[in-house]
């Protein structure tokens, strides 16, 4: 059968589950009624649906096998990881969530935080304790005001050595102590032979919700007499305010006659497809109207797009923020620095610019996200408004996939530097952020001016024992997450939901 009716299926779970969710009001609702809430939203959502035969259309043969099927999942994380489709290869960014509200504040900059954004690392694969690097500090937080700075490293928390085992655990706790270690090279450049010793050193680190602005730093630079506008961008958080940021920053850049931008996006792991085209479009200024990037969903919603409205596939170049005039740079040329950590709008950024302008990378190779995803509540059309006031259960799952101008998606390895301008960062020399001689920036200098006067070093094969396992945006949920506010029509909602 095509798709069951709501109130049938909600009489029917009714009779079968055991297991009761509460919410803030104290309303019990049953885990089958938010398992149905999360099978429709993945039947009629989810990219991977043809791959996943438990979303076929024809899955069930009665009310009652349906909701047998249900009851068999005793929490909705359960049956919703059931339907992902090779969670480990295709589809590593698919989430649930207990409190949409939590996530919502999320996608607004709201983090819990001490304010000190690190990267864990380990000498070899075969190491079992890891160590901690501070990667850059946040204003105004517990961790500015205990000195703490890029480049210092960590070895335990509250005494503990950190694991890949525990780091998370540790770290997820509101109030911990650091251990500080130092950094030995014993005197080589290989990194074979390094390691790093502990202190007697320690900072108390204590976490209060903070409203992050992704403008970590942005300045003009003087480089033999050019203007370089240098933007370290740390997540596309799509709101209003921080979007007006953005566009006024541009207006400075203009204003300073810059006429090169080295993007620094290399901790950033994405956000909002929107502010992907509003900085996009601030970079150039013009293409406005041409395609930007195109989405490819899952066979019904695509049918259903390409046959009521194709252009609603479409994200063009836009040349205005919420009606202002963009401040938009119009550059045929733009650097973007890139680690591992670059993900999703980020990697959108640079995908979808590439056909129309020089875009130069360095750094490392990024995350390998291609994919969207959408905030699914459990409503008649999966919006936030008529959702269910008895959980507060939502859904990220993947709802479609990007392609630039060219068709060019499925980056799963991520996307690459030219070989020439692959760089790693040295964590025995991570630089200052936004300096001249940091070694990032230092390399998109050198290219500007044509001094060669930071060339490229290769790694020795020891250096590559670094092992790079993680950073503190891990803790958050749907970190490197690529979302998108897309209106959808109601009534294609109904038809590909109910017909």
């Amino acid at each position: 059968m095509r798709h069951l009716k709501a109130l049938m299926v909600l009489f029917i779970v009714s009779f079968f589950t055991v297991s009761c969710f509460e919410d803030n009001d104290d309303i019990q609702v049953t885990a089958s009624q938010i398992n149905d809430f999360v099978w429709k939203g993945m039947n009629a959502f989810y990219l991977y649906k043809d791959d996943v035969p438990d979303l076929a259309n024809n899955r069930f043969t009665s009310d009652g096998d349906y909701a047998n099927y249900l009851n068999t999942f005793s929490e909705p994380e359960s049956l919703f990881e059931n339907l992902i489709h090779e969670r480990k290869t295709v589809d590593r960014f698919s989430w649930i969530v207990d409190d949409y509200i939590a996530l919502e504040q999320l996608f607004s900059g709201i983090v819990i935080s001490n304010g000190m954004e690190f990267g864990t690392f380990r000498f070899s694969a075969n190491d079992t304790n890891i160590y901690g690097f501070v990667r850059y500090v946040l204003p105004n937080t517990s961790a500015e005001s205990q000195g703490i700075k890029r480049g210092d490293i960590f070895y335990g928390i509250n005494g503990t050595q950190l694991t890949l085992d525990n780091w998370r655990t540790l770290a997820s706790a509101d109030n911990y102590i650091i251990n500080l270690g130092t950094y030995n090279d014993n005197g080589t450049p290989q990194t074979n032979d390094d390691t790093v010793t502990p202190t007697q050193e320690t900072k108390t680190l204590a976490k209060i919700q903070y409203t992050e602005n992704p403008i970590l730093l942005s300045k003009v630079l003087d480089v033999a007499g050019t203007k370089v506008a240098y933007l370290m961008y740390n997540g596309f958080t799509g709101t209003d305010q921080f979007n007006t940021e953005l566009n006024d920053i541009f207006s400075t850049y203009k204003s300073a006659n810059a006429t090169e931008l080295v993007l620094d996006l290399r901790y950033n792991p994405g956000g909002s497809v929107n502010t992907a085209i509003l900085l996009s479009s601030l970079i150039t200024g013009q293409f406005t109207g041409s395609v930007f990037s195109t989405e490819q969903w899952n066979t019904e919603f695509q049918q259903a797009f390409e046959n009521e409205n194709p252009e609603l596939l479409i994200n063009r170049f836009v040349n205005n923020n919420d009606g202002a005039a963009l401040n938009s740079l119009k550059l045929t040329r733009v650097f973007v620095l890139t680690t591992r950590s670059s993900a999703s709008a980020s990697e959108l950024v640079i995908n979808s610019l590439s056909p129309y302008i020089n875009v130069v990378q360095i750094g490392t190779a990024t995350a390998g996200k291609y994919q969207a995803s959408r905030t699914l509540y459990d409503s008649p059309n999966f919006s936030r408004s008529g959702a269910n006031p008895s959980h507060t259960y939502a859904m990220q799952p993947l709802i479609f996939k990007s392609l630039n101008v060219n068709g060019v998606t499925d980056y799963f390895n991520g996307l690459s530097p030219n070989p020439n301008n692959i760089l790693s960062e040295s964590i025995r020399n991570l630089g200052v952020l936004g300096d001249k001689n940091e070694p990032l920036l230092a390399r998109a200098i050198s290219i500007i001016d044509g001094s060669g006067r930071f060339p490229i070093t290769k790694p020795t094969k020891s250096e590559n024992l670094i092992d790079i396992t993680g950073s503190s945006k891990d803790l958050l949920p749907l970190s490197n997450d690529m979302y998108v506010d897309k209106e959808i029509p109601d009534e294609l909602i109904k038809r590909i939901r109910f017909d």
